[in-house]
């Protein structure tokens, strides 16, 4: 099986063409450094995500958050549960944990409250 992706570890975005067989990638053409290849062979084997939300605060605002890592793609979607049913509460800096440990990262704020 081919596929066809754009590297987004850089500015340049290569086009890259990756072979996979039997789920292990054989391949990867187009990237123009070692970076876009490890890219192309985590995207296709074990995808990963850094996600950025916003989350309730005690007041009624909202804080914008991330995780400090990325998680497994196929986790965001109870990543977000977690942080939809959770109250950050104030006052807040950027930086400070809001949840520790979900899925291997902390949920970190990325704005002062």
């Amino acid at each position: 099986m081919k596929r066809e992706l754009t590297c987004i570890i850089c500015p340049i975005g290569c086009s890259l063409e990756v072979e996979i067989e039997d789920g292990v990638v054989k391949s990867v053409k187009g990237n123009t450094c070692i970076r876009g290849k490890k890219y192309a062979e985590t995207e296709c084997t074990a995808p990963m995500r850094t996600v950025t939300t916003t989350m309730k605060c005690d007041d009624g605002s909202v804080v914008p958050v991330k995780t400090d890592a990325p998680i497994p793609k196929e986790k965001m979607f109870e990543l977000m549960e977690i942080v939809n049913n959770s109250v950050a509460h104030l006052p807040i800096s950027v930086g400070d944990v809001i949840i520790e440990n979900v899925f291997g990262c902390n949920i970190v704020a990325t704005k002062n409250m």
